[in-house]
């Protein structure tokens, strides 16, 4: 008898160990199946133009210095009109041509407190050009000897500075150029994998750049610039 009833049990526990078996492959080939739902690849659109500065700024500061103040601000105010007279014989409108604040430094004061024998007054008086006439810039750049040349002393010239304004019409274009990059990277690798490329799972549009066109120095030093701009994309992978 007790045979017998070892026969069930025995049966029972084959049925119920084929069950988990049979329940474990199930529960594995779900965890595959969700593995590849979700296998992705990231890859990076990169989209870049040459473009042309289409605004310039020209900052001109020059310096007078001496013992008596209103000498030196004399000299100043004699320098203002040679400087305006020369942009003036550059072909700047009025409107193109601004006046910044005049500095005084006396180096016998309390902050300063120099007593080398130098002269006690130095002044500072600046004047900015704005134009979009870049070409201009350039060629009244190459022509500051002039100034030199009549007693105006220029100082921590540095060259004007050189600004493309027109960002938002190159904008789209280059997104969409940026996309179609990365997006052929990821065809290539979904050909490679033998995965189907899905659709796009995330994108994040990275920051537009303004770089020198020859690829060293700063940007702002020169009217040939470039604009580039890197996309990084998720595809799904059927």
């Amino acid at each position: 008898m007790a045979d017998n009833r070892l026969i069930p049990a025995a049966v029972f526990g084959g049925i119920l160990a084929l069950g988990l078996i049979g329940g474990g492959a199930l529960v594995g080939q779900g965890v595959v199946n969700a593995r590849i739902g979700d296998r992705s690849v990231t890859v990076r659109g990169l989209a870049e133009r040459d473009v042309q500065a289409d605004l310039a700024v020209l900052p001109l500061r020059f310096t007078s210095s001496g013992d008596v103040l209103s000498e030196v601000q004399a000299r100043i105010d004699a320098d203002l009109v040679i400087v305006r007279r020369f942009l003036t014989a550059q072909g700047y409108p009025a409107d193109a041509v601004t006046l910044g604040r005049l500095e005084v430094a006396d180096r016998r004061s309390r902050e300063y407190g120099s007593q080398d024998g130098g002269p006690r007054f130095i002044l500072a008086q600046t004047v900015v050009v704005r134009t979009t006439d870049v070409a201009r810039v350039q060629a009244t750049t190459r022509a500051l000897n002039d100034l030199v040349r009549q007693g105006v002393v220029l100082q921590d010239f540095s060259g004007p500075s050189y600004i493309f304004t027109k960002l938002n019409d190159v904008r789209p274009a280059m997104i969409a150029e940026a996309t179609a990059s990365a997006r052929s990277g990821a065809a290539q690798f979904a050909e490679d994998s033998g995965a189907p490329l899905g659709p796009i799972q995330r994108a994040t549009q990275g920051s537009f750049e303004i770089l020198p066109r020859e690829g060293y120095g700063d940007a702002s030093q020169s009217p040939d610039q470039r604009v580039r701009v890197v996309t990084t994309i998720s595809y799904r992978l059927k």
